[in-house]
């Protein structure tokens, strides 16, 4: 599935911007996989100096933007595995500035965030590969707006490549 096989009821306007940047023939699975590869290649080459850098005041540094990715996907996951299973609870949503102050992210290590990734990865992965159309077609409400469960898929991979633009213009 790609993103020019999503309806526009199926995702909220917002998230176009992250939707957009997935090229249109990348399909899902494709992106999911392309991102993990993004992410071992982009920490590996860190230093220490540069996971800690932020470019301004009240900015995030690298580590925090890192982890922050890996918190969106495990809840955007989280979400689309409910909504696969016909779950019609809404879910609610997350503040993501509180989630960075909570997390310690800038006293972890590359090597430890990376595994924390590849695991969560991982995951996402094994989630939307076993999915059959018409379960990446499910909708649910996640955030008081709709999404579809392959929507969801899709807004994990253009969220992580929207920070990927970010980290190269701003941050190295």
């Amino acid at each position: 599935m790609t993103i020019t096989d999503l309806h526009k009821e199926e995702f909220d306007f917002f998230y176009a911007t992250y939707l957009r940047k997935l090229e249109n023939q990348e399909d899902l699975k494709s992106a999911l996989l392309t991102g993990k590869e993004w992410f071992k290649n982009f920490i590996s080459e860190l230093t220490a100096e540069q996971l800690a850098f932020s470019y301004g005041e009240g900015k995030w540094t690298i580590a925090e933007v890192l982890v922050h990715l890996i918190d969106t996907e495990r809840i955007f996951q989280y979400r689309a595995f409910r909504i696969s299973r016909n779950d019609k609870t809404p879910l609610p949503g997350f503040e993501q500035d509180d989630y960075i102050l909570e997390s310690n992210c800038n006293q972890r290590t590359k090597e430890d965030i990376l595994e924390e990734y590849l695991s969560v990865r991982n995951a996402t992965i094994n989630l939307f590969k076993n999915l059959s159309e018409v379960e990446l077609r499910r909708m649910g409400t996640a955030s008081g707006l709709p999404w579809s469960v392959a929507a969801l898929g899709l807004a994990i991979s253009g969220h992580q490549r929207h920070h990927e633009i970010i980290l190269k213009e701003r941050y190295l």
